[in-house]
């Protein structure tokens, strides 16, 4: 039995003892990683070990961590780049392109005066942000002007309304509060879905693929169905994409089998693994999520953040937190180095 063999035999046991209920098996295995990684002693407000990181998933919109505070604490920390998903820029700027660079413009005067070396930061653009205009239409706007990154519908995607609900303003319903989740054919008529009656992509978002890849920039499935999922892959292939990234593949959103994963990274899909998911709000153990790594390979692997919310650590030390785990429960340096920071730089176009 080779070492992939051997790999897949232990995951497959491990879930199997994950699905039988054997939480002694992540406690043993978490002290173990606890009490045998070592990492550089923290002098708060300082984040060591992400130096070189490039974040392809952060989030700065309303509610959630301050911009520019982020972009200067990546700084200080050696965080090579952010990419922004969300930003504050409703009611202010004509799109989140223009308040990302409005944050890179004071940066960099902070940077100037204090020596730093500023982090690069990206715009991304979410395809529910259409401003009036169809989504191809307002794609093809925001790519036009500069946007790095596009993701397919996300919180008021009817994948995202039937499995957590959301504001029910959304929907046109009063009072405004988060509503339960909602039947499939209620959130199919409410909210966001990527697929025609025959369950191919919209000729809309099909355009919107054919457009990232002339602008040779990222595009995510976001929180995708299985069926949308397949069907993106597809339009992946057929327009030679290959800065694909499928995020949080083991969110209850996604809850993509090895396999499935396997299938995707095949085709040059990105799996992006975040602290989000090892979080206590998901609880993936983490040595389930480095074992899957392993398994997968790392060349179309990237961790990520996907933080921001007040529940979370900041973006940078979710980024620290995420390379320690990974480190800490089998991951070598390489590997770490590899998928935060040689992957997703790969991804937004920088050395």
């Amino acid at each position: 039995m080779d070492e992939m063999d051997e790999q897949e035999e232990y995951l497959a046991e491990f879930r199997l003892r994950r699905k039988n209920n054997a939480p002694h098996d992540r406690f043993l295995s978490s002290y173990k990683a606890r009490m045998g990684y070592r990492g550089e002693v923290l002098v708060p407000p300082a984040v060591y070990g992400v130096e070189g990181a490039v974040d392809i998933h952060c989030h700065a919109h309303e509610g959630q961590q301050d911009g520019l505070a982020i972009a200067q604490l990546a700084s200080a920390s050696g965080v090579k780049g952010l990419l922004m998903k969300s930003i504050v820029w409703r009611g202010k700027h004509d799109g989140p392109l223009a308040a990302v660079r409005d944050v890179d413009q004071k940066l960099r005067k902070w940077c100037d005066e204090t020596g730093i070396e500023p982090t690069r930061l990206w715009s991304g653009w979410i395809a529910t942000d259409t401003m009036g205009l169809s989504v191809d239409e307002q794609a093809r706007k925001q790519l036009d002007a500069g946007i790095n990154a596009i993701w397919m519908p996300v919180f008021r995607s009817a994948n995202t309304l039937s499995k957590v609900g959301g504001m029910s303003a959304w929907w046109g319903e009063e009072p405004n509060v988060w509503a339960d989740p909602l039947p499939w054919e209620k959130a199919l008529k409410v909210g966001h879905y990527t697929l025609d009656e025959r369950g191919r992509l919209k000729p809309e978002y099909r355009e919107v693929f054919r457009m990232a890849a002339d602008h040779d920039v990222m595009i995510s499935f976001a929180h995708a169905t299985h069926a949308e999922i397949w069907e993106m892959a597809d339009a992946v292939r057929t327009f030679g994409i290959t800065k694909a990234v499928v995020d949080h593949p083991f969110s209850p959103f996604l809850d993509l089998s090895l396999e499935e994963m396997r299938e995707l990274t095949s085709a040059g899909i990105y799996m992006n693994f975040t602290y989000d998911e090892i979080s206590p709000l998901l609880g993936v153990d983490p040595a389930e999520m480095c074992l899957t790594i392993q398994a997968l390979g790392t060349h179309h692997v990237t961790l990520s953040s996907d933080a921001g919310e007040p529940l979370f650590p900041n973006t940078v030390e979710a980024l620290r937190l995420l390379r320690a785990h990974m480190r800490a429960f089998g991951l070598t340096d390489d590997e770490v180095h590899e998928t935060s920071s040689v992957n997703p730089s790969r991804i937004m176009g920088v050395d």
